[in-house]
């Protein structure tokens, strides 16, 4: 994901404050998918509806971990969002 954003942020030039925006903008979107993938895991009723949103809630953790990460170094207070 940081990857992809600062690839991204090249190609559109944003000011400070559109990039702070679209940091907390893409946490609140990947905690929401996050929350969806466990709410699903939970009627999952197939070996591979398990095994699929075992692998969707892992990479939303790893992208929200990044995220978060991204953010710290940006000086934007996450703390407030979990």
């Amino acid at each position: 994901m940081e990857e992809r954003y600062l690839r991204d942020r090249y190609l559109i030039e944003m000011t400070p404050e559109e990039e702070k925006k679209d940091i907390l903008r893409n946490i609140f979107h990947t905690k929401a998918e996050l929350t969806n993938a466990n709410k699903n895991f939970e009627f999952a009723n197939t070996n591979e509806l398990i095994d699929y949103y075992v692998y969707k809630i892992k990479s939303m953790q790893a992208q929200l971990d990044s995220l978060i990460k991204l953010a710290k170094e940006k000086g934007i207070e996450v703390e407030k969002l979990a």
